[in-house]
């Protein structure tokens, strides 16, 4: 920016009083840079590098309180999956239960484990929101991405386990001829059925979490 542009400009006036001094130009005017504005961005995004940890760790927790609650409804339909079926007379039954299959037991221990985890991880995203610099980094950070990837490979195992035996059980196999037992044991199937669909829920919560953990370590300053 030269001198000359950001002189006031003096016009004459033809009728004998005092010239009048025009105001210089805005800065914006004479080519400076505009300024930056950020009322566009959300509150926990306008303070850069910390408001991005910040709005991290509540999505982080969001989500681990969301699969706390899918593991823990798991855990729980996978151990009241019991029924008993009577046939004729009360004497005479036949009883469905879940550690009668030990697909499901390993499916209950599972997301009983996955339920401690999560509730130990939650004070990591809590200290990332009150206090975002002493949020969990480097070596934390790592810890807590190889925590949640064995966690997901064990209820992915196991979910898939029992989804191979909740699909015997409502469709069986003539070739072995099994008999798919869900015709009679509608309780004990919609049990078992739900605590599958919520354990592939929670693993498809620690997939994304996997993500934003390993978003974190590579935003790290080195």
């Amino acid at each position: 920016m030269t001198s000359e542009s950001a002189t006031a400009t003096v016009i004459q006036m033809d009728d004998g009083r005092a010239p009048v001094v025009a105001a210089p130009a805005p800065a914006q005017a004479l080519g400076a840079a505009p300024r930056k504005t950020t009322t566009g961005l959300p509150f926990l995004l306008r303070s850069g590098a910390k408001g991005f940890r910040c709005c991290l760790a509540v999505v982080d927790l969001l989500l681990r309180l969301a699969a706390l609650g899918t593991t823990l409804a798991a855990a729980i339909s996978t151990g009241t999956a019991d029924e008993r079926l009577s046939v004729f007379t009360t004497t005479f039954q036949f009883h469905a239960r879940f550690d009668d299959f030990p697909a499901f037991t390993s499916l209950l221990v599972a997301n009983a484990v996955a339920a401690g985890y999560l509730v130990l991880s939650l004070p990591f995203s809590v200290v990332g929101i009150v206090r975002p610099s002493k949020a969990a980094t480097g070596v934390g950070l790592l810890l807590l991405l190889v925590c949640d990837v064995v966690v997901m490979a064990l209820l992915t195992a196991s979910g898939a386990a029992a989804a191979a035996i909740v699909y015997v059980a409502h469709s069986g196999n003539r070739r072995a001829n099994w008999v798919p037992i869900c015709m009679q044991f509608h309780g004990f199937c919609q049990r078992t059925s739900g605590s599958v669909v919520a354990t592939f829920l929670a693993v498809l919560i620690f997939v994304v979490l996997v993500l934003m953990a390993a978003c974190a370590i590579r935003r790290r300053p080195s």
